[in-house]
Formats: structure tokens, sequence, C-alpha cells
């Protein structure tokens, strides 16, 4: 009998002593960490890297136009329209397919969009498509001459162009379901309403950055 009223009395004793040095614990003070001096020549050199990273702050700064310019991504078909650093617009586009065509008399073309800074060389409204050589080559017809009134065609580059060189455009285009992806002979398609607030943005001497 005397078993029985002791055993539970004790698992009392020892659950009560355990909640006590639990809360005894939780409101131990924390652990101070010793500061570790550093050395004078290490502060030296952070020192140096500091100065180094405000230089390339500065130096970046100095890239960036502080007009409107435009920024396209061959890499993923994307297109940025931008002021200085503020973002005016952003969405998809096409860029060139990288195809390579050859032809007789040792004639090839590689059809890439051109990577560099460029700038905005001509503004085009209702532009006509000039068909060049390659157009002919690819459908397996007789090449014209180069005069021929049938190597134009309207509605076929969308409403607005916008030259970067070389013959390059940026332009808008009838098969919107191609939007972001490389299937260009090198220009630059942009959907309608990209292509007209890119046009109305942009003026000449713009810079223009393909990457």
């Amino acid at each position: 009998m005397v078993k029985l009223i002791f055993y539970p009395i004790l698992a009392l004793i020892l659950l009560v002593s355990w909640n006590r040095s639990e809360r005894s614990s939780d409101m131990s003070p924390p652990v101070q960490i010793a500061e570790v001096p550093v050395p004078p020549h290490h502060l030296a050199e952070v020192a140096r890297l500091e100065n180094q990273i405000e230089a390339l702050k500065k130096k970046y700064n100095t890239f960036t136009p502080n007009r409107p310019y435009l920024i396209v991504n061959t890499s993923d078909n994307e297109f940025k329209l931008m002021n200085g650093k503020q973002l005016i617009r952003k969405n998809r586009c096409s860029t060139g397919s990288y195809i390579l065509l050859r032809a007789e008399n040792y004639r090839e073309w590689l059809f890439k969009t051109p990577r560099g800074r460029f700038r905005v060389t001509v503004k085009l409204a209702d532009p006509w498509w000039y068909k060049p050589d390659w157009f002919y080559i690819e459908e397996g017809l007789p090449i014209p001459s180069i005069y021929d009134p049938k190597r134009y065609e309207p509605n076929v580059l969308g409403d607005y162009a916008l030259g970067f060189g070389h013959g390059y455009l940026i332009h808008g285009t009838i098969y919107k379901r191609f939007l972001g992806m490389p299937v260009t002979h090198g220009c630059v398609r942009l959907g309608d309403d990209d292509m007209e607030i890119v046009f109305s943005t942009l003026t000449g001497g713009s810079p223009v950055l393909v990457y």
C-alpha cells in the first residue's frame, strides 16, 4: 500500500522539477558574441573595394541613355522600351531564325538579327516591303530585276517601321502567332499595338540596343 502511494508522489515531484528547469532555461540570458577587431590592412582593402564599386556605378550610369531607347533580347525574343531607367513597355517580339540559305554561285544568307548598339535611322508610316533576292530563291521563283515593281509589296510590315541600319527594320507583323519565336530573316517584329507605341516614342537617332 505504501508503494502504491509513494510512486505517484515521486512521479509528480519529478514532473514539477522538470517544468521548473525548463522555465529557468528559457529565461537564460542570450549568448553574447564578442566582436573581432578588423586588422587595419583589411579596413584599407574594404575601403578600396567600396571606392571601386562606386566608380563602376558611375560608369554604368554613363551607359544608360538619358532619352527613350529600345532594348531587344534576341535570346528570349523580348523587347523593352525604356526612358532612362524607367520601363515604358515590355512584350514579346520575333527576331532572326539563324537559318542558313545557300544558292547558286556561292551566294548565301544567314538570317540573324545583328547584335550591338544602333540608332534609329529612318521612320516609315505605311511601309512597303521590298522583296530581296532570297525571297525568290526560297519560293523557287526566278529573280527579277532590282527595279521590277513586283518586288514591292504593301501590308506586310504593319503600319509602322523603324530602320536601324544595314537594311534591318523594326516593324509590325501579320504573323502575330509567331511573336516570341526566332522566325524572321533578321528584322525585329513587334505586335501592332507595341509597334505603334515604339514608333511614337522613338525619334531619329534614338538608341537601339540588341543583344
